[in-house]
């Protein structure tokens, strides 16, 4: 395999401007590579310009091999601008023959698992659904977040100073940690709030379910990475694993990512533990030697990560605000792909290296 050091250099031009841009080139790479299984998912609702809406996947390899390579973006909306420009950077090396996969290992790229939230610049889906609060049971009575029902008139509160005078009284009552996971640990409650896990099953879990079933991803040996971005370090690419501790998914992520793998769950991570990630989704049908993580892009602070998002779920809660709206997509925009040149190229030398890795890991456990 191909040293990722010695592939072309980084193209920033991967980077698309829109979420229907991004599924033309998408959709335009796949057409030049062979051995591709194509499968698009129709989701409601459409583009601000009235373009329908599609998850699109595709399989590349044999699809008998053993193992597997799962790209994910678009989890949440807005941060697939990362996502497609990272799985089309390796479809340009696919295409061109910098990067190859190795014997008995197959390639998906699954783009824009919540397409609404990407061509409207919002994270959530069109019910307001975060798709990473999403996988629970539903026939069950749902989660219950305290802290979030304490907080809920603050967070929509238009009175910055009164909303951080109440931010502050709650962490230093209950910790930084109580605190972050009250406003993004998940709720169940509030369609209009925040890190909203939904009523029933969303378009993207429903795409995820399909996809391990249709390609018996259980019965394979997996790599699962989910890009992310908006969280962290300035344009670090953080390995943030949420296997439970002790599992064989944590043993694996270190085993292929070395020491730089984060844990929510041991308080290594710049995330906190969550309720209803489609993470669970992968750990639920994975083997001893599979691994999932997300690949977190950095870009403001946490504070700043909130104040954007809770001035979204404000505009949106709204009616007739178009243009104020449309104003705060650009910020939008912004925090989860900064329009920077050197974020940009640190995003795709990052990718490279994690998939490099989780590739590596694939062939010294065949």
């Amino acid at each position: 395999m191909v040293s990722y050091l010695t592939y072309p250099a980084i193209n920033t031009a991967v980077f698309p401007k829109d979420y229907s841009a991004a599924r033309v080139t998408f959709l335009n790479h796949i057409n030049t590579l062979p051995i591709s299984r194509l499968q698009s998912y129709l989701c409601s609702g459409s583009a601000p310009g009235g373009e329908t809406l599609y998850t699109d996947t595709v399989w590349l390899g044999s699809e008998d091999a053993a193992n597997v390579l799962v790209l994910l973006g678009g989890t949440h909306g807005v941060e697939g601008f990362v996502g497609s420009a990272v799985q089309i950077d390796h479809l340009q090396l696919i295409g061109t023959g910098a990067f190859k996969l190795p014997n008995n290992t197959a390639l998906l790229v699954v783009h824009a698992l919540t397409p609404w939230g990407y061509a409207w610049l919002r994270r959530c889906d069109q019910d307001g659904v975060d798709l990473n609060r999403n996988y629970i049971d539903f026939s069950q009575p749902l989660p219950t977040n305290l802290g979030y029902q304490h907080l809920r008139s603050a967070l929509f509160s238009v009175d910055n100073n009164l909303r951080q005078t109440l931010f502050t009284a709650f962490e230093q009552q209950h910790g930084k940690v109580a605190f972050e996971m009250a406003i993004s640990g998940g709720q169940y409650d509030d369609p209009s709030g925040p890190f909203f896990g939904g009523k029933q099953a969303a378009h993207g879990r429903l795409v995820t379910e399909d996809l391990i079933k249709r390609h018996a991803l259980g019965e394979r040996k997996l790599a699962v990475i989910d890009l992310h971005s908006g969280l962290g370090a300035y344009g670090y690419g953080e390995i943030i694993c949420d296997h439970a501790p002790q599992s064989s998914g944590v043993a694996v992520a270190q085993t292929w990512y070395g020491d730089s793998v984060t844990f929510p769950a041991l308080g290594t991570s710049s995330s906190v533990p969550k309720v209803g990630l489609m993470d669970y989704a992968w750990h639920e049908i994975m083997n001893t030697q599979s691994s999932h993580i997300t690949l977190e892009f950095g870009s403001y602070s946490t504070g700043q990560l909130f104040d954007v998002l809770l001035c979204d779920h404000q505009l949106w809660a709204q009616p007739d605000n178009w243009p104020v709206r449309k104003a705060h997509s650009l910020k939008m925009r912004q925090h989860f792909c900064p329009d920077d040149c050197a974020w940009q190229e640190l995003v795709l030398f990052r990718a490279r290296q994690v998939i490099h890795q989780a590739l590596q890991g694939l062939a010294d456990h065949d």
